[in-house]
């Protein structure tokens, strides 16, 4: 609430202002982050509930989950975006930076970071179409990864004797198809695989009819050569089968070579650059496949007229230059040639005769060296000087394990018996004995001892248990002296 000022006077040091309220103050109110943020998202939810937003993708990446978070900004400001996997997956083409699009959704508030962000529902590419834009963007993709190299495309066999073909068995691709090829190649034998060539199950059934004729192939249930995929015309829409991911990789994988004959002239596929060959028509593929045995026609036909002309000539050649010769002189000459061929003849064989006796000769000596290398490292000298210092060694190591044994037994023996001489039972056997307290412990002195105690007394042959009486060292010296007197 603004103040009113109080009137202000001057004074000598400056004016002297004051300041009253008509008023109190209001309580505030503390808001929580959350609670805050909370409603703040609600209000968003509520008022941006459904909306369209035209923007560039920037900073696009996909989480492990299968979601999709990028931004989406123009020359002025940028908004973060949220495509959830469910929705994800219905999108016909892939997100990337760069890509000018339409996105619809809501907008929200992201609790945990205080962050407004837009959560997609849907989006569209501006400009192409969305179809248009996943074919160029699987092409660009699986032309990085290679797929589309020359170097691992396979040649068609020349002459294949079956061919697989997978097109659907309805409509006029497989009756032309099957027109050019008993027409040019009438030994061809012609496996039909039917699949759906249009609509949602059509990629999955493509690729498994690939899959069951490479398996075929190898295990070796049927003979096939090589497999075409056959299609009409039709639209970009019509055509989305042979440009999945899905049958390309399969094409990509497939032991047989695999021919593309889908749409018309000007339809272009994925499953066109993947392929081995591209075929601009089903029949067109027919005309290639059974192509050799034309081609080696023409190639004999060829062949045949012009060696007929070139022994037409060569005829003619002949009689001019007879004519021309006397026959004598003619003959002469051709017995002179034919005595240089035969000069020549021998020489050749004079000299490979040769040759092979040199070769021969060397390859003798070469045995003979080797036989003789042989003999110098003969291993069973060897073999024997290695048995007879095994036997030496043998016969030391015996030698040795006796004296050590011998040793060691002396040793043992000399301190068992110095065992035995400093054993308290050695003594024992010579009249002494042992007396212990109940607890064990040696009674060495009368000063350990009282009347009453019961000791234990160990002997040689046993032990028995006794009471002192009384304990008197110097009476029991004096008694054992005068014992010892009287018996002197």
């Amino acid at each position: 609430m603004p103040p009113r000022a109080a009137s202000s006077q001057p004074t000598d040091s400056g004016f002297q202002l004051g300041l009253s309220f008509d008023k109190p103050v209001p309580t505030r109110r503390i808001w929580p982050v959350s609670e805050l943020v909370a409603q703040v998202r609600a209000f968003v939810e509520q008022v941006y509930g459904d909306v369209w937003v035209e923007g560039e993708i920037s900073n696009c990446r996909s989480a492990p989950s299968g979601h999709v978070y990028f931004t989406l900004k123009d020359a002025e400001a940028q908004l973060p975006v949220v495509l959830f996997r469910r929705q994800a997956l219905l999108l016909r083409f892939r997100p990337e930076d760069g890509l000018h699009v339409l996105v619809r959704g809501r907008v929200s508030v992201y609790e945990q970071r205080g962050q407004m962000q837009l959560i997609a529902e849907t989006m569209e590419p501006v400009g192409a179409g969305s179809l248009q834009l996943a074919f160029e963007q699987l092409r660009e993709r699986l032309k990085a990864e290679g797929l589309f190299d020359a170097a691992r495309k396979r040649p068609l066999p020349v002459f294949p004797r079956a061919a697989a073909i997978v097109t659907s068995p309805a409509g006029a691709v497989i009756r032309d198809f099957l027109n050019i090829v008993s027409r040019r190649h009438s030994g061809l034998n012609v496996l039909l695989y039917p699949v759906s060539v249009q609509g949602e199950s059509a990629p999955a059934e493509i690729e498994a009819a690939l899959a069951d004729l490479n398996a075929a192939a190898r295990d070796g249930s049927a003979r096939i050569d090589l497999i075409v995929l056959a299609r009409g015309g039709g639209s970009l829409e019509d055509l989305a089968a042979f440009n999945s991911e899905r049958v390309a990789r399969a094409i990509a994988s497939s032991t047989l070579p695999v021919v593309s004959a889908v749409g018309h002239e000007t339809d272009f596929t994925i499953a066109d650059f993947v392929a081995d060959l591209r075929a601009p028509t089903p029949s067109v593929a027919a005309e290639l496949i059974t192509d050799a045995p034309y081609k080696i026609a023409e190639h004999l036909a060829a062949q045949v007229h012009r060696l007929d002309r070139a022994a037409r000539y060569q005829l003619l050649h002949a009689r001019q230059c007879l004519a021309d010769l006397a026959f004598d002189r003619a003959e002469t000459r051709v017995s002179a040639h034919l005595h240089r061929l035969a000069q020549r003849l021998d020489d050749l064989a004079f000299g490979q005769e040769s040759a092979l006796a040199e070769q021969l000769r060397a390859r003798r000596a070469r045995v003979a060296e080797l036989a003789a290398a042989v003999l110098r490292h003969d291993p069973r000298g060897a073999l024997a000087t290695a048995r007879e210092r095994l036997t030496s060694l043998r016969a030391r190591l015996d030698h040795a394990i006796d004296r050590a044994l011998h040793a060691s037994t002396f040793t043992v023996n000399a301190l068992a018996a110095r065992l035995h001489a400093l054993s308290p039972l050695a003594v024992l056997d010579r009249g002494y004995a042992l007396v212990l307290s109940p607890e064990g412990v040696l009674i060495r002195s009368t000063a350990q001892l009282a009347p009453g105690h019961v000791v234990t007394t160990r002997l040689s042959d046993g032990v028995f248990t006794s009471r002192v009486e009384s304990a008197e060292p110097k009476k029991l010296r004096t008694a054992v002296k005068k014992r010892s007197e009287g018996s002197k």
